[in-house]
């Protein structure tokens, strides 16, 4: 049996940043990072198709302690990927790791105070067993083994290469091919213009259109800045400025939506004119109710204004051997599909989880402050941005982690639970998010928490609102109760 403070479940982008935050605030605790993979770095070392890149700028997909230094603002996935695992040699983060350890069930035990984890192995040597005294999970939102893949009719017809982006064929070569890519989210609109450099011809087929947003790929302030004020000072304030931008932003497609909309499709139609922006790049829905896609430096619209791609709105009836049938009656010619058709969500890393022999359905319990969970002792879950960047909200969640561990130091108190007030017994249920109807957060919306209509119980997706939540609000709220006193050393 092993025992240790802390279990941090994931190595990627946010497990690693939890780890670094934890070393600083409680150098002490003894900790361990399980990731069920070989490789440190998450989404940035699953996926490998080409063009793989954030649509979020590094300035706030960065960790707030660590300064993006290339010029390059929207990084390539083999870029982040080196940042994190630099990251981690950096801080000895990278000692802690144990690979190919994936957790299946957590076992939380009053009575001992701590978390019994049952780790299955991928060395061939059998389950593990660990015993820690408080866990954060940091294994993403998606599936990593089962993506959103659906079955189109005909498909076992087709004489080419077929799959999910990310299940990318390594060896796979692509030049001189005719492809679909199906799908119009951030994947595809990514995909296409890489694929278009090599391939014959490239062709995004959507369901239905998705608003997106020219950016450059670099941000000169941020660079000129850089060459003043030093890395450090000119990255505080390249992050700052970004974040409001982001945040102004999304309030204003709240707020005047149709100008919002106006706007963007203004700067779509001065590239590629007005009929192909009405039938493929105006949505049904608000900006901001699905996730932007952002194209740096207008690369999806080079690519079709050289005639190297082209995008068709149509629903499918069926694929044949040769491509695919739409139901308007048009064929699509293709050597090659891919299926860019979503995530498949999974928090808590798919693990099964029982609170003194209880199993803890989270569907039935209420969001504390979008990190914790109503009746479940000693668990963070780290969450990003729907609508901004993923680690601006992992770096708060990791800084509270420490903030709450010291706070039970102080107590002596070996546990803490958040339960709901009596005031707090009448508040409606709300969706977990709130405002999104990106499809694979809908699919997956009726297994998650719910949140309420007041602070703690909310899960606001607003960085600004989240400090003043998270960060700046006292530990002791009197919905998060302290109990399980430390045995004296007498006892």
């Amino acid at each position: 049996m092993i025992d240790l403070d802390v279990v941090i479940v994931g190595a990627g982008l946010s497990g690693v940043g939890a780890a670094v935050h934890l070393q600083k605030a409680c150098p002490e605790k003894i900790y361990a990072i399980l990731e069920s993979r070989d490789a440190i770095g998450g989404t940035w070392d699953l996926y490998r198709y080409p063009g793989i890149r954030s649509d979020s700028d590094m300035h706030t997909l960065g960790y707030a302690f660590k300064p993006w230094r290339s010029d390059t603002a929207i990084a390539d996935g083999p870029a982040i990927r080196d940042y994190v695992r630099e990251t981690a040699a950096e801080h000895g983060v990278d000692r802690h790791v144990r690979f190919g350890h994936r957790l299946e069930r957590a076992d939380w035990s009053t009575e001992e105070a701590c978390w019994r984890l049952f780790v299955a192995r991928s060395d061939g040597r059998g389950p593990e067993t660990i015993r820690c005294r408080f866990l954060v999970l940091c294994s993403g939102y998606y599936s990593y083994d089962r993506p959103y893949r659906p079955h189109f009719e005909g498909e076992e017809s087709f004489e080419g290469p077929m799959f999910h982006p990310q299940h990318w064929p390594e060896t796979l070569d692509h030049r001189d091919q005719r492809i679909v890519v199906i799908g119009s989210g951030a994947t595809a609109m990514t995909l296409v213009p890489a694929l278009a450099e090599k391939a014959a011809h490239v062709t995004m087929l959507q369901r239905s259109p998705t608003y997106v947003i020219a950016r450059p790929a670099r941000d000169r302030l941020a660079n000129g800045l850089r060459k003043l004020l030093g890395e450090r000072l000119a990255y505080r304030i390249t992050r700052f400025k970004n974040v409001q931008i982001q945040r102004l932003f999304y309030r204003r497609t709240r707020t005047a939506p149709e100008k919002v909309k106006a706007s963007l499709l203004k700067r779509v139609r001065d590239r590629l004119g007005d009929d192909y922006v009405e039938k493929h790049f105006t949505p049904s829905y608000d900006p901001w109710d699905q996730r932007l896609c952002l194209l740096p430096d207008g690369d999806l619209f080079d690519a079709i204004e050289a005639g190297r791609a082209s995008v068709v709105t149509d629903r499918i009836d069926c694929i044949t051997k040769r491509g695919i049938r739409l139901e308007s009656g048009e064929e699509l010619a293709a050597d090659l599909i891919v299926v860019a058709t979503g995530l498949r969500l999974q928090l808590l890393g798919g693990a099964t989880f029982s609170v003194d022999g209880e199993q803890v359905d989270f569907s039935k319990t209420w969001t504390y402050k979008g990190l914790m969970h109503s009746g479940v002792p000693n668990l963070i879950q780290t969450f990003g941005y729907v609508n901004a960047s993923w680690t601006l909200r992992a770096d708060l969640t990791a800084d509270y982690t420490g903030r709450l561990l010291h706070h039970m130091d102080r107590l002596g108190m070996r546990q803490c639970t958040p339960r709901l007030r009596p005031e707090d017994r009448d508040m409606p249920a709300r969706p977990w998010i709130e405002g999104f109807s990106a499809g694979y957060m809908q699919r997956a919306m009726p297994d998650l928490p719910r949140q309420g209509d007041r602070m703690p119980w909310r899960n606001p997706q607003d960085p600004v609102v989240d400090r003043k939540m998270i960060r700046d609000a006292p530990i002791e709220d009197g919905a998060l109760v302290f109990g399980n006193p430390a045995p004296s050393r007498a006892e």
